[in-house]
């Protein structure tokens, strides 16, 4: 078992494999469960929130999905939804168990893809007492449409090529087909907008995180495309705080709605509709 001053690096089985997770000890009785977004480990995906709960009192429990990270499972860098949710439901039953955590004060935290997970977590787990999601993609679809605005048509094409391949090389055994997580418009990533290229500088500051491999496999992103999760949000039955952010070019703030470009009548884009418009 690792550890410093503040967390200690602990690991629970979820089926079969062991997840490894930083648990913060806390004061106050609550925990709080959480898990970086797509592809996202736990060190740049919350670290800073983890710290910042454990100032106020709280336990946290910060795991790595299967696949990733310093968890067990092979192929690595692979998401998949089911797996993942079932993640889910073995850290809550772990944190639930920590000698300093009262089971009846679990909380979740997640955001971008992971955050999407929120929503059913807090619809169908009764073990929680609360749940936050950050900027999920609570529709992967609108998600993946909001993003491809910021992405060349030839590109999409060999991403969904490569994502196709990918897929039937499973099949096959072949070692996963990776696609960066983050790129410029042209190149296949799985994201192009520009808030995502500015990401790597947020969550890995100077390199901090050099163990994070910041790719994927082509088939996940496919996958997790037609995965609509905000669906069950009219279930939650726990209180749920959603954070939103002006800036986010993929699980947007507001509706979007498509507008003619002035002047034009055969091109379109799509427009924003939770900010004013601009004057032209």
């Amino acid at each position: 078992m690792q550890q410093d001053a503040q967390r200690e690096k602990i690991w629970f089985d979820s089926g079969g494999t062991q997840c490894a997770a930083w648990h913060y000890p806390g004061t106050n009785g609550a925990c709080v469960i959480m898990a970086g977004g797509f592809a996202v480990t736990k060190e740049p995906g919350t670290d800073l929130f983890a710290e910042r709960f454990h100032e106020a009192g709280f336990s946290v429990l910060a795991f790595d999905y299967r696949h990733l990270g310093e968890s067990g499972g092979q192929p690595r860098q692979v998401v998949r939804v089911r797996e993942q949710l079932a993640d889910w439901s073995a850290a809550i039953g772990f944190a639930a168990g920590l000698p300093e955590v009262d089971p009846a004060r679990l909380a979740v935290w997640a955001f971008s893809a992971s955050g999407g997970y929120v929503f059913g977590l807090a619809a169908r787990d009764p073990r929680l007492a609360a749940a936050i999601a950050q900027t999920p993609n609570a529709d992967n679809l609108a998600a993946s449409r909001n993003a491809a605005r910021y992405q060349k048509p030839a590109a999409l094409l060999r991403f969904t090529a490569r994502g196709l391949l990918d897929a039937v090389g499973s099949l096959a055994g072949r070692a996963p087909r990776l696609v960066p997580l983050t790129g410029e418009p042209g190149t296949v990533a799985l994201l192009t907008t520009p808030d995502s290229r500015d990401s790597g500088a947020a969550l890995n500051p100077g390199g901090r995180y050099p163990e994070w491999q910041q790719a994927v496999a082509a088939r996940s992103a496919l996958r997790l495309a037609l995965w609509r999760p905000g669906r069950t949000a009219s279930r939650v039955r726990c209180p749920l705080l959603v954070l939103v952010c002006d800036q986010d070019q993929s699980a947007l703030a507001g509706p979007a709605v498509r507008a003619a470009r002035p002047g034009r009548t055969t091109r379109r884009s799509w427009r924003d509709t939770s900010r004013p418009s601009r004057p032209n």
